[in-house]
């Protein structure tokens, strides 16, 4: 059971995590002028993925996350940032682990069951309030 001030410490971090996303994706979108693609989004993801494998990277090499900065950085203002960039640190660490299928599988599983459960999620929503 975690302890209550790493709690805390996610509840922080995905405070900030979630105002930049917002605050980077607006700005992102505005600036690339378009309405037909999601710029914003894009810009968010790529970001948080480079930051995790940058950040992973030292915390697996130098020791330079404690349990409590893991919880606030990692779990928090990442994952209140984006949570495509652990999706791509969890999948990169099985292609290093030699774990190819089960990175093979996450990558679907996320990515072709997300998108059907958004669809479906949609369309119980039309089927209910038509």
């Amino acid at each position: 059971m975690p302890s209550l001030l790493s709690v805390i410490y996610v509840a922080l971090g995905g405070a900030l995590g979630s105002v930049s996303r917002y605050l980077l994706a607006v700005w992102a979108q505005t600036v690339s002028k378009s309405i037909d693609f999601p710029y914003g989004t894009l810009t968010v993801n790529l970001i948080g993925c480079f930051v995790i494998g940058f950040l992973s990277q030292l915390a697996e090499t130098r020791g330079a996350f404690t349990p409590e900065s893991r919880a606030l950085v990692f779990i928090g203002v990442l994952g209140g940032f984006t949570t495509f960039s652990s999706f791509g640190n969890d999948t990169v660490n099985l292609f290093r682990d030699g774990e190819t299928f089960n990175a093979l599988a996450n990558v679907g599983a996320n990515v072709i069951l997300g998108l059907s459960l958004v669809w479906l999620g949609r369309a119980v929503a039309y089927w209910i309030w038509r």
